[in-house]
C-alpha cells in the first residue's frame, strides 16, 4: 500500500484504482460499457415513444437555446420546489446539487484516467488531478456529498418515519423505494470508501487529507470501532465493488423506472408553454378527429408529462377537488394514463375506454376538475395537467357522457346565446334600474367596450355588481358601452368541460359583434371572459372552420393577431382611473375589516393579484390576507363546469374557504366582508355562506360594491347615491 503524499507536496493526489487489480479493472470497464449500452437503449426507447404521440399544436422547441437556459435556471435553483414546502425544497436542493457534484466529480475522474492513458501512449504519463486542483476537488466533493446524504436522510425520514401524506398513493411502489435507498447507499458508500482509504493508507489519519473532512471523520470513526489499517485495506476492495455495482445498477435502471425523471423532467421544463391552461390547444376542424379514444391520441408533450411525473404529490395536496372529497387526484390521472400506456406496450391485449364509467379514467373523476390550475402551479416539473384533462373532457362530450345539467347548458347556449336559457333581449335589462343610461356600443364610439357576461346580466345577485360597476364608470366620466342583446356567452367554461365546437361558434359570433363596433379596449366583468379574450380568441384560426355549415360567423383569420385590441379585467381599468385621480378616493376611510379571494382566472391564469387589492386599499378598508392567497388561492368550486353540475362533496370548497376567512387570518374572527372579483365566485360563496351556516358571520361583496360604498360615503361629486330594483 502506498500512503497518500503529504499536503505540502505539489504531486498530492491518490491512486484511482487503489488495491484493484488489472483484471478487476478490465471487468469494471466491461460492466461500465454494458451499463452505458443498457442506459442508452432504454433512453432511446423512451424518447422514440414520444415520436409516436400526436402532434402538439404549439411550437415548444422554438428559440431552443433560451429555453434550455431558462430550464437550467429553473431546475438548478429548485425555485418551484420551495413553493409551499421549505423543508422539501431544501431537501431536494441538497439531493440535486449533491448528485450533480458527484456526477461531475466522476466525470472528471473518467477524463483524467483517459488523459493518463493517452499521455502514457505518448511516452509521458501526466495527470491534472493533482496538487491544488485535487485538494479543491476533494473539499467540494466532501461538502456537497455531505449535503447529498443529508438531503436523502430527510427524504427517508419524511417518506418512512413521518409518512408525509402526499408522498404515498395509488402509484407508490418499488421504484420510489429504489430511488431513495440506492442514492442513499451511493452517498454513504462513497464516504465509507473514502474513510477506508484514508485509514488504510497507514499514515496518521488527521494528516492524510484534512480537506476531505467527511472522509477523515469516517476514518476516525472506523478507527474508534477498532479497525486498523490492515483491516481497512482488506475490506476496501469488497466495499469498492459493492459501491460500483450499485452505481451500475442505478444507471442501468434509469430509463426503466422513476429515476428517468432526472432526464424527462428537464426535457419537460424545456418544452413548457408559459400560457398552458390559460390557453388550451384547439382541435382539428375534421370531425373524424378523435380526442382520447386511444392513448395514441395524446400529443408527444402529454406523453412526456406522464414520464416527467415524480409522484411528489404536490398537485394532489393543493387540489380543491380532492380536498373536498371529489374523486379526483391530479397525480393519479397522469400516472393512470402512463400505467395504461405501459401495460399496452408490455402486454398488449384488448384496449379499454380511456375515459368513461369504469374506464382507465372514470367519468366522475373528470367531472370533479375545477380547472383552477392549482395543480399546474404547484408542479415543480411543469406538467400541464389541464391540457390532458381537457382532452379527456372533450372525449366525454363527444361520447355524450355528460350530466344532463351540462347538456341543458349547452342547449341554452346553442339556442339562446347564454347559459341561463333566457331571452337575448333581456340581457341589458339590468340597466333599467340605473338613473343614467349605459351607451349602446353598436351605435356610438366608446373608449371601453364592456363585456358584461352572463351572470351579471341574468343573475339577480350579480346584477347588483354590474350596476355598481356602471356607477363607477359613470363617476369616472369614461365612455363605456355594452352590446345589449348582441352580447353572447364567451364560451370559456364550456370549452373547459369539452364542448370545443360550440366554443368556436360563440367566439366567432361574439367577434363579429366586436368588429362592428368602434372602441379602444375591451373591459370584462368576469375573469373567465377576460382570460379567453386575452389568451384564447387570438389563437382561433377561424378560416379553418369557414366551410362548416354549422358555423355562422364571418370572421376573417384570427382575431386580435396584432395585439391592437387591449383586453382588461375591470379591476385593471379602474385601478388606472383611481391612480389618475378620476374617482377622487383620496382620504376615503371605510371602517371595515375585509379579506380578498383571488379568482383563479385572474390570479393563477393571468398573474393579476395587485389591481383588486389596490382598489380595496383605496377604500380605506383594513385588508387581511387569508393564508392561501395569490398563486396559492383556494378555488371557489365553480370553475370547469362545477357551477352547473351536481357533485358529491364532503365539504364544499366555498364553505372551506369561508371558514379560512373567519378563522385563519391574523384578524381572527374580525373579518366582516369577504371580497370577490368574479361573478362565479360571488355565486358560489353566496351559496356556501348559506349551506355552511355563515350567513350571520360574514358578508360577500364584490370589489365594485366596496368601491361604490366608499364613493357614496365620500360624497363624490355627481355620484348617484341610490338605485332602485334588485
Amino acid at each position: 500500500m502506498l500512503p497518500v503524499a503529504p499536503l505540502q507536496a505539489d504531486e498530492v493526489t491518490r491512486k484511482t484504482f487503489w488495491l484493484i487489480s488489472t483484471h478487476e479493472k478490465a471487468l469494471f470497464y466491461f460492466l461500465a460499457t454494458v451499463t452505458v449500452v443498457v442506459f442508452a437503449y432504454g433512453t432511446y426507447g423512451r424518447f422514440a415513444r414520444y415520436a409516436r404521440g400526436s402532434d402538439d399544436p404549439f411550437d415548444r422547441l422554438d428559440n431552443l437555446p433560451a429555453r434550455i437556459a431558462a430550464a437550467a435556471k429553473t431546475v438548478a435553483s429548485n425555485e418551484k420546489q420551495f413553493n409551499r414546502d421549505l423543508v422539501g425544497g431544501l431537501m431536494h436542493a441538497f439531493i440535486l446539487w449533491g448528485f450533480l457534484a458527484l456526477l461531475i466529480a466522476t466525470t472528471i475522474l473518467f477524463i483524467d484516467e483517459w488523459y493518463r492513458v493517452l499521455t502514457i501512449a505518448l511516452g509521458d504519463r501526466q495527470s491534472f488531478w493533482v496538487g491544488d486542483f485535487y485538494l479543491s476537488y476533494q473539499l467540494v466533493v466532501d461538502a456537497l456529498g455531505l449535503l447529498f446524504v443529508v438531503g436523502l436522510g430527510v427524504a427517508i425520514w419524511r417518506r418512512y418515519v413521518v409518512r408525509t401524506d402526499r408522498l404515498h398513493g395509488k402509484h407508490t411502489d418499488w421504484e420510489d423505494d429504489f430511488l431513495v435507498w440506492s442514492l442513499f447507499a451511493l452517498g454513504v458508500g462513497g464516504f465509507l470508501l473514502e474513510g477506508l482509504r484514508i485509514l488504510g493508507s497507514g499514515a496518521a489519519i488527521p494528516t492524510v487529507e484534512p480537506v476531505s473532512f467527511v472522509g477523515t471523520a469516517t476514518a476516525l470513526g472506523l478507527a474508534g470501532l477498532g479497525m486498523d489499517a490492515s483491516m481497512a485495506a482488506a475490506v476496501y476492495p469488497l466495499a469498492w465493488w459493492s459501491h460500483a455495482l450499485i452505481a451500475f445498477l442505478f444507471i442501468a435502471i434509469i430509463p426503466y423506472a422513476k429515476p428517468f425523471h432526472m432526464l424527462s423532467s428537464f426535457a419537460n421544463v424545456v418544452a413548457r408553454d408559459d400560457t398552458a391552461g390559460a390557453r388550451l390547444p384547439g382541435i382539428p376542424a375534421d370531425l373524424d378527429a378523435t380526442n382520447a379514444e386511444s392513448i395514441d391520441d395524446f400529443s408527444w408533450k402529454e406523453l412526456l408529462d406522464q414520464d416527467a411525473c415524480t409522484k411528489c404529490g404536490r398537485c394532489s395536496s393543493v387540489c380543491p377537488a380532492k380536498a373536498s372529497g371529489r374523486p379526483l387526484d391530479p397525480r393519479d390521472v397522469i400516472l393512470d394514463l402512463k400505467a395504461y400506456r405501459e401495460s399496452l406496450e408490455r402486454d398488449g391485449g384488448d384496449t379499454e375506454e380511456i375515459v368513461a364509467d369504469g374506464g382507465v379514467i372514470d367519468r366522475s373523476t373528470m367531472e370533479s376538475c375545477m380547472s383552477c390550475m392549482a395543480c399546474m402551479d404547484a408542479c415543480p416539473v411543469e406538467i400541464e395537467h389541464l391540457t390532458s384533462f381537457t382532452r379527456l373532457n372533450r372525449q366525454l362530450t363527444d361520447q355524450g357522457d355528460i350530466q344532463p345539467s351540462l347538456q341543458e347548458v349547452f342547449q341554452n347556449v346553442m339556442t339562446k346565446g347564454n347559459t341561463f336559457g333566457e331571452s337575448p333581449t333581456a340581457r341589458g335589462e339590468w340597466t333599467d334600474a340605473l338613473e343614467f343610461e349605459v351607451a349602446d356600443a353598436r351605435e356610438t364610439e366608446v373608449e371601453y367596450l364592456w363585456y358584461v357576461g352572463d351572470y351579471p346580466s341574468y343573475d339577480d345577485r350579480n346584477k347588483k355588481v354590474a350596476r355598481s360597476l356602471a356607477k363607477i364608470f359613470e363617476a369616472a366620466d369614461v365612455e363605456v358601452g355594452i352590446l345589449y342583446d348582441e352580447e353572447v356567452y364567451d364560451g370559456n367554461d364550456i370549452r373547459r368541460v369539452g364542448e370545443e365546437f360550440l366554443y368556436i361558434e360563440q367566439a366567432g359570433t361574439l367577434i363579429d359583434s366586436f368588429e362592428a363596433c368602434a372602441f379602444e379596449t375591451i373591459v370584462c366583468t368576469d375573469p373567465h371572459s377576460y382570460n379567453t379574450f386575452a389568451n384564447e380568441y387570438p389563437e382561433v384560426d377561424f378560416e379553418e372552420f369557414a366551410d362548416d355549415p354549422m358555423m355562422e360567423f364571418d370572421v376573417e383569420g384570427s382575431w386580435n393577431a396584432d395585439g391592437e385590441i387591449g383586453v382588461y379585467h375591470w379591476t385593471q381599468a379602474i385601478e388606472e382611473l383611481v391612480e389618475a385621480g378620476a374617482l377622487g378616493l383620496e382620504g376615503t376611510e371605510l371602517d371595515h375589516t375585509v379579506t380578498y379571494h383571488d379568482p383563479c382566472h385572474l390570479g393563477r391564469y393571468n398573474d393579476e393579484y395587485e389591481a383588486p387589492r389596490e382598489l380595496i386599499r383605496a377604500t380605506g378598508c383594513d385588508l387581511e390576507e387569508m393564508p392561501r392567497n395569490r398563486a396559492n388561492s383556494f378555488c371557489c368550486g365553480g370553475g370547469g363546469g362545477g357551477l352547473w353540475m351536481e357533485l358529491e362533496e364532503e365539504e364544499k370548497p366555498s364553505e372551506e374557504r369561508l371558514r379560512e376567512a373567519l378563522e385563519d387570518t391574523d384578524a381572527g374572527g374580525a373579518v366582516e366582508k369577504f371580497v370577490v372579483a368574479c361573478p362565479m365566485c360571488m355565486t358560489m360563496y353566496e351559496d356556501g355562506r348559506k349551506t355552511g351556516g355563515f350567513e350571520d358571520d360574514i358578508e360577500i361583496v364584490d370589489v365594485a360594491e366596496l368601491l361604490v360604498e366608499a364613493l357614496e360615503a365620500d360624497g363624490a361629486d355627481g355620484f348617484p347615491t341610490d338605485t332602485t330594483g334588485p
